[in-house]
């Protein structure tokens, strides 16, 4: 007979090795559980039922939010705020942070800061989407209401962070600290299961992941990586191969597996960077890391140390193998 390790269980199992988190950890993930399945089962009416397409609002930042964007938004903030477990969100479709009232939430110890859906724009095309989530322990006395400071802590201060793909299978990967786990959704059972154990990035890889379309936009150290990246060099593998889905959930993924780096660098349309801190570029870090990659914003600025100044700052990411991140670091510097 098949056995399954569910993600219910291993939960459980870990608990262990955390005894001040008294069950709050179950709770938490048991909402982010409930909420992908709900999204998961409404992705997949995309074509049939009118949901995709734009909203006709736009967020915060000014981008045209899809009608997606919009329902897993409340759908994430509905199902972590019916445990008493999470004191507050925020969420890159949300201006500013969401305060969870009642005594019950008052008195939780978390926040949780979550891209609802990244890389929505694909849905219409049917190209894999995800969601991203990271968890830190609030710094406000429990009891209190949640203020901005409990969401503006560096990333290195996270206790969890992870992500959903929504594509041929759906998949959570999260970490706590202690590795990565992987996580494929059984529609029939309504479980995620655990299939991909203790994932680690491989050390180098042959796949870089960037938006060549923007390339007369980018610093000369990335313009010469590229070209590094495309030449014949048999003894490196290379030239690589260049593959971008325009879904940072989708991209990470793949090269988590089988090794690769993702780029997104400043440019002269974006000084600053576009992904934002603390709804992607941190949680992706953290989960970088923990899978023995390397995750940076510049030279020698590792991401998980940048200390956020607002709620919806953005920043430049590289990520991936530690080799090819090596790499890239080099061509940075000189």
């Amino acid at each position: 007979m098949p056995t399954f390790n569910t993600l219910s269980e291993f939960i459980f199992e870990r608990q262990m090795d955390y005894p001040e988190a008294s069950g709050e950890f179950s709770a938490l993930f048991s909402a982010i559980c409930l909420a992908t399945k709900i999204v998961n089962r409404e992705i997949n009416k995309a074509g049939l039922a009118n949901i995709t397409g734009p909203s006709g609002e736009t967020n915060t930042q000014g981008e045209v939010q899809q009608k997606l964007d919009v329902y897993t938004n409340e759908v994430f903030k509905a199902a972590l705020s019916a445990r008493g477990v999470v004191c507050g969100l925020a969420s890159e479709e949300e201006d500013n942070f969401v305060a969870f009232g009642g005594s019950k939430n008052d008195h939780a110890k978390y926040v949780v800061l979550i891209d609802p859906l990244d890389g929505s724009s694909n849905i219409d095309v049917n190209v894999p989407v995800g969601t991203i989530f990271s968890v830190y322990q609030r710094l406000t006395p429990t009891g209190t209401p949640v203020t901005l400071a409990d969401f503006l802590q560096p990333g290195r201060a996270q206790v969890a962070a992870g992500y959903i793909i929504y594509g041929s299978s759906t998949m959570l990967v999260y970490s706590t600290g202690q590795g990565v786990n992987g996580f494929t959704y059984e529609p029939s059972l309504g479980l995620f299961c655990l299939s991909h154990p203790n994932m680690q990035y491989p050390r180098g890889g042959t796949v870089y992941s960037i938006n060549e379309g923007f390339y007369s936009h980018f610093p000369d150290g990335v313009k010469k990586y590229i070209k590094y990246c495309q030449e014949e060099d048999p003894a490196t593998r290379r030239p690589y191969s260049s593959r971008y889905i325009g879904s940072l959930v989708a991209d990470f993924h793949r090269n988590l597996i089988q090794g690769g780096v993702y780029l997104y660098p400043t440019s002269s349309r974006y000084p600053q960077g576009k992904l934002r801190l603390l709804y992607e570029c941190n949680p992706v870090a953290f989960l970088c890391e923990q899978a023995g990659g390397k995750a940076l914003i510049g030279v020698g600025q590792r991401v998980l140390d940048c200390p956020p100044q607002s709620l919806h700052q953005r920043t430049a990411l590289y990520l991936g193998s530690i080799d090819m991140v090596d790499k890239v670091e080099e061509y940075l510097r000189n």
